[in-house]
């Protein structure tokens, strides 16, 4: 089969690999029909994810078809159409029984390599590292589901794969950012990044009762995005005093709830900018925490900072003081994607989101290298990239 595989930094590769087989009695395997290019793929692309290999299989997000099933996965046959939650969850653990599937104790094999960077292990990933358990991941033909009798999800009639898709990890991580806040009456949010997550994160602030969303970001195709098809009121970071700008629209109070959906490639300006690009070109900072950084300085008193967007090791110049003074309230971590598949499957057959809303591309598997150019560097307003198989 083909499947677009890592070499290096910045050096992907659509190669002729051997199909996957049933290792487990609770594996499925999946023929994918889509799979798309996330933000945190980028990750990866740029060499800032440690643990990768040579020859590895990228991508967590894909939907496909059931070819076939190990002898205990009972809920699953050959021919369903399903969509695959990007955390790999055994079901049977504490976690899992709490919902967290994210946190799973069971699906990582290489938990003793996530145990000196973390302390304890999450979750494997699809196509995420050997750190996260070194699956093959779903920029395939075909891709291997651990644990299938728990993650892989029947998508209804009336639900498209292209809609499906995005809840295999974009549409619940954005979901998940709003529902952690805990909104109360009247709540204003602010949003920094409008890339598919942070626009997720604004749609389902709304459906979860926000008054209010502010989106920060300085490409205009996705302050346009968020303003035209999200409903958020926007702040361009290369035009706008951010923090007086919060300020100002919220009576001086400040939002009740900062979602940072940046993560550790944030751009910013100024002296801290310049800071973290060598300190992270040097691996002496593994991120660019510029948008974590003002979402703490700008969150009101009392209030919340969540985070959806992704980091992946130290961290420097947080200002933990400000946390402290205000008494902060901070939620964060990788999707249970599994907890909130059902709602948002209803959320898309009811017709209250079209999640196909930010697909900017739709190139076959074979362009993939070319896609992945053009997401990093955000060429012709790529906002999300559907490669099909």
């Amino acid at each position: 089969m083909k499947a677009i595989c890592w070499f290096g930094k910045e050096d992907i590769r659509v190669e002729d690999v051997p199909d996957p087989e049933i290792l487990n009695p609770r594996d499925a395997i999946v023929q994918v029909s889509r799979t798309a290019i996330c933000g945190s793929d980028l990750h990866l692309y740029d060499g800032y994810i440690p643990t990768m290999e040579r020859g590895d299989i990228l991508g967590h997000e894909f939907v496909g078809t059931i070819v076939e099933v190990g002898q205990e996965v009972q809920n699953l046959s050959a021919g369903d159409r399903v969509v695959v939650p990007f955390p790999i969850a055994c079901g049977r653990c504490h976690y899992c029984g709490d919902q967290s599937h994210a946190l799973c104790d069971n699906s990582n094999p290489n938990a003793w390599m996530a145990e000196q960077a973390f302390g304890y292990s999450p979750a494997g990933i699809f196509g995420y590292s050997h750190l996260y358990g070194g699956y093959a991941g779903g920029q395939a033909e075909y891709v291997r589901v651990p644990f299938a009798d728990v993650g892989p999800t029947i998508i209804p009639d009336g639900v498209t794969d292209e809609q499906a898709l995005m809840l295999a990890d974009v549409f619940p991580t954005g979901y998940q950012a709003a529902d952690v806040a805990g909104f109360e009456p009247g709540s204003v949010v602010a949003v920094w990044g409008c890339g598919p997550v942070g626009l997720f994160a604004i749609k389902s602030a709304y459906l979860l009762g926000a008054h209010r969303v502010i989106a920060i970001d300085h490409l205009p195709e996705r302050l346009d995005k968020a303003r035209s098809q999200a409903g958020a009121e926007v702040l361009n970071f290369e035009e706008d005093p951010i923090l007086d700008a919060l300020r100002e629209l919220t009576g001086g109070r400040g939002p009740d709830v900062c979602i940072e959906a940046v993560g550790m490639e944030a751009h910013g300006g100024g002296i801290t900018d310049w800071y973290d690009k060598a300190k992270q070109t040097l691996r002496l900072e593994s991120g660019r925490p510029h948008a974590l950084r003002q979402a703490i300085m700008a969150c009101g008193k009392g209030g919340t900072v969540v985070i959806p967007g992704v980091f992946g090791g130290l961290l420097d110049k947080i200002p933990m003081g400000a946390a402290f003074s205000k008494g902060l309230t901070f939620k964060m971590g990788q999707t249970h994607v599994h907890r909130y598949m059902d709602t948002l499957l209803d959320t898309v057959k009811n017709g209250d989101v079209d999640p196909a809303f930010i697909i900017s591309h739709r190139v076959p598997l074979i362009e993939g290298p070319a896609a992945y150019r053009m997401f990093q560097h955000k060429t012709d307003n790529c906002l999300k990239v559907v490669m099909t198989t």
